[in-house]
C-alpha cells in the first residue's frame, strides 16, 4: 500500500510518484513507545506541478482549498490518532482523497424562489392567531396578586 496510487473517483487516480509520504513521532496515546516510534504520517500531494489535473481542476482546487495549500502549491494532511504507522498512513490517505473529491465538487447555484400565496396566507393566519392569544393575556394588576 506504501507505494500505491490514489484514487480520487473513477476517472482521476494520483501515481504513487506525485505522493510523498514521511512519518514523524506523535503525541498521544502509547506511553514510553510513543518516544521511540514515527507512526505519525503526513502525506504530502503537489496540486500545481500535478499532471492528473486539468487546468481547470487545478484552478478549482487552488481555490477551494487556498487555506489548506501552501506556498509551493502542496496539499498536506497529517494523520498521528493510532498507534500504528499503517492505520494512520490509511486514514492520511482516505482524507487526501476526501478533500480533493470536496473541492472539485461543483454546487449548483440556488434558484430564487418565490413563496405562494398559500404559504403567504398560512403565515399571515399563524400571524394572527398569535397577536389574538397575546392579547387574550392581559396585564395582571396590583390587587390581583
Amino acid at each position: 500500500m506504501r507505494g500505491a496510487e490514489l484514487e480520487i473517483r473513477r476517472n482521476l487516480v494520483i501515481p504513487a510518484g506525485e505522493l510523498r509520504e514521511t512519518a514523524s513521532r506523535a503525541g498521544g496515546p502509547g506511553g514510553q513507545h510513543v518516544n521511540k516510534t514515527s507512526t505519525r504520517v503526513t502525506l504530502r500531494w503537489n496540486v500545481l506541478e500535478s499532471a492528473v489535473l486539468s487546468q481547470a481542476q487545478r484552478a478549482r482546487l487552488c481555490s477551494q482549498l487556498a487555506h489548506r495549500i501552501t506556498r509551493r502549491g502542496e496539499l498536506v494532511v497529517h494523520a498521528g490518532r493510532s498507534r500504528v504507522r499503517s492505520r494512520n498512513r490509511e486514514r492520511a490517505r482516505a482524507r487526501l482523497a476526501a478533500l480533493v473529491r470536496e473541492g472539485l465538487a461543483v454546487r449548483r447555484t440556488r434558484m430564487a424562489t418565490r413563496e405562494s400565496r398559500a404559504s403567504k396566507a398560512r403565515a399571515l393566519e399563524a400571524k394572527r392567531r398569535r397577536g389574538a392569544r397575546k392579547q387574550r393575556r392581559g396585564r395582571v394588576r396590583a390587587d390581583e396578586e
